[in-house]
């Protein structure tokens, strides 16, 4: 089973709980006047049906007394049933009939979207809605708020589809929610109405647009892309997305990482520089991380950094002292390794150094934290016949990342072809996030 980058379901308990507030403010019914007839807002029938309903809202609301807890809203309805004769939603039926003009709808639509709320009548709420929208009266900052709350109502009704029109048309409209979750809740009602390919689409067209302003694409976009080409096995478009998302949002690196690393299956050497930036970036999650790092940096190779990988474990909490029982021998390993050092820079140094040595001394140097000295072997190395072009290529970007030659790497890292390209994609979406803040993410798109 793939395994899910996406949360799993949205949460939306908080959210669908509160919607839109409670308009306090009633609709004001003409009284019957002459000049107000022949003006066409309200039609006299439904003038004649409406003001009882107007002055049971005008107590309902005050017996709200401002709130809306529970036992408010329950005196609410009490005080609106009361006023009208006993069945405040009867009352609203009885007068549908009567709205016949824009103003009529507009005036009826506010105070059955009211008296849902107050009653909890989900679907007298959105009958409400409807009416609203229907009647082209709402003022223009107001259509993209109540196609939003229309989405969601709809959504608690399991009215997918609808709840996916009325989301998607306050998404078109830029209206953008509080709660910032629109995209995933339309997103879930497109999954939810047997519909995953407009959710995906709508998550791919967020990204680009995203792009086309020099914006950060949104977090949910992204792993909603990410997830589908992930799933599809996909490792190219899974690559580009993921280094976007932990470019863009540097608490998901495990998550960027992860996704590459299981779709690419790279070889121990490959993959050690993958270990190397979830290090880098503070994203090792758990002792997996960590049993993967030291499998591919082997202690007998590189015991410094094994050391410092088992150290860091082991102070976080993520590894007990007999996770790693070679810890002792790894240590001891540490001081001959070092002292041999300026043995390996004098010989990789020399006119006569074969590649492989060059390549050697800026492998341990890289694995001491000794960037500086590990760039000048391998950019020495770059031009030496019988390298592996890309591992040179790729490790010159990173030493030069870790120095905060940020263009440099970058240059370094899109040199990388093969099998290292996807590791190469991630360290250079490290570089640039590094060298400038990440632009803000597109408001629309939360």
């Amino acid at each position: 089973m793939a395994r899910k980058f996406l949360v799993s379901r949205v949460a939306l308990a908080a959210l669908l709980s509160s919607g839109m507030a409670l308009t306090v403010a009633t609709p004001a019914m003409a009284a019957k006047k002459e000049k107000e007839a022949a003006g066409g807002k309200f039609s006299p029938e439904f003038v004649k049906v409406a003001q009882p309903l107007q002055k049971a809202m005008e107590a309902a609301i005050a017996a709200l007394g401002g709130q809306q807890t529970p036992d408010a809203m329950a005196k609410a309805k009490a005080a609106f049933d009361a006023a009208v004769g006993g069945d405040g939603k009867a009352a609203f039926q009885a007068a549908v009939p009567a709205a016949t003009t824009p103003d009529d709808k507009n005036a009826l639509g506010s105070m059955m979207r009211n008296f849902g709320i107050i009653s909890q009548d989900l679907a007298t709420k959105q009958e409400g809605n409807k009416m609203l929208l229907s009647s082209g009266k709402l003022p223009a900052e107001e259509v993209g708020k109540t196609n939003y709350d229309a989405g969601i109502t709809a959504y608690q009704l399991k009215d997918y589809a609808s709840a996916a029109t009325y989301l998607k048309a306050a998404k078109d409209g830029g209206f953008v929610d509080s709660s910032g979750q629109l995209d995933a809740v339309l997103a879930d009602a497109y999954k939810r109405n047997n519909n995953p390919e407009a959710a995906l689409q709508m998550a791919k067209d967020d990204v680009a647009a995203a792009q086309a302003k020099g914006q950060a694409p949104s977090e949910t976009a992204l792993r909603s892309v990410l997830q589908q080409t992930y799933t599809a096995k996909q490792l190219a478009p899974s690559t580009e997305y993921a280094a976007m998302l932990g470019q863009y949002y540097p608490g998901t690196w495990n998550t960027a990482i992860s996704v590459v690393r299981q779709l690419a299956s790279l070889p121990r050497d490959q993959n050690l520089d993958l270990m190397r930036l979830m290090f880098l970036t503070g994203s090792m999650n758990d002792k997996r991380d960590y049993f993967e790092y030291l499998e591919n940096a082997d202690p007998r190779a590189f015991p410094g950094e094994a050391s410092k990988v088992m150290a860091d474990g082991i102070a976080k909490g993520k590894l007990t002292a007999g996770d790693v029982p070679d810890k002792a021998n790894t240590d001891g390993r540490v001081a001959a390794d070092k002292a041999s050092l300026p043995a390996t820079e004098r010989d990789a140094s020399k006119p006569g150094a074969t590649a492989a040595s060059v390549v050697g001394a800026a492998d341990v140097f890289l694995s001491y934290d000794q960037p500086a000295k590990a760039e000048t072997f391998y950019a020495k190395a770059a031009s030496m016949p019988g390298v592996d072009a890309n591992k040179v290529a790729l490790r010159l970007g990173m030493s030069q990342a870790l120095q905060g030659k940020y263009a440099d790497a970058e240059a370094n890292f899109a040199k990388v072809t093969g099998t290292r390209a996807p590791v190469a994609k991630l360290w250079s979406a490290y570089a640039k996030s590094k060298a400038s803040p990440a632009p803000a993410a597109a408001p629309a798109a939360n």
